[in-house]
């Protein structure tokens, strides 16, 4: 048993990935949507600029989410790796996207940089705490933290499928909790 918190992150997110993984592709497909409608009738408020992401490998498909809050005229953006961090860029219907690593893509460095208000975060495996593993190399947490440092406090949506479940996630000091976390079995408030 791993007695480090890095090593035993490693260790959860390893199993929850390999569970996510192991999910038929047809079952993948009917939770995302099951969670987009989920967070979709949840949640009431007309956030400016939502963030979300675009799926990579087996992950949870947001994208019909994405669409509802623009329905509801937000402004989407995703994350672009920028230096090492996160920087959120809008994403417009048509605009060219650019490989940005880890097999997903972003708007170009000319789209413009967006401070979200509500933030779809993907998850390896989270807690009914609002813990959150991600795929560890403390991007969302980093980028979170500077939103706050210049005043906005996004709401913090963990979205996942239900096997991604833990019953603990160890957190460090800088480790950042959700405040909803959206599966196909139901919405989880911490």
């Amino acid at each position: 048993m791993p007695t480090d918190i890095s090593e035993r992150k490693a260790e959860i997110r390893r199993e929850a990935l390999a569970r996510r993984d192991a999910m038929a592709e047809t079952a993948r497909i009917e939770a995302s949507l099951a969670v987009c409608d989920l967070v979709a009738n949840d949640v009431s408020a007309r956030p400016d600029v939502v963030s979300g992401f675009l799926p990579i490998r087996s992950e949870i498909d947001i994208r019909p989410l994405m669409m509802s809050f623009a329905d509801r005229r937000a402004r989407l953006c995703v994350p672009a790796i920028v230096e090492g961090e996160l920087q959120f860029r809008e994403l417009v219907r048509g605009a060219p996207l650019e490989p940005q690593g880890f097999g997903t893509y972003a708007p170009g460095p000319d789209a413009a940089v967006l401070d979200p208000d509500l933030m779809l975060v993907p998850l390896a495996a989270f807690d009914r705490t609002g813990g959150r593993v991600g795929y560890g190399r403390g991007y969302y947490d980093r980028a979170i933290a500077a939103i706050r440092a210049r005043g906005t406090a996004p709401m913090l949506i963990g979205v996942a499928f239900a096997c991604q479940e833990v019953a603990a996630v160890p957190m460090d000091g800088h480790d950042v909790r959700l405040a909803l976390v959206a599966t196909e079995a139901g919405l989880i408030r911490p």
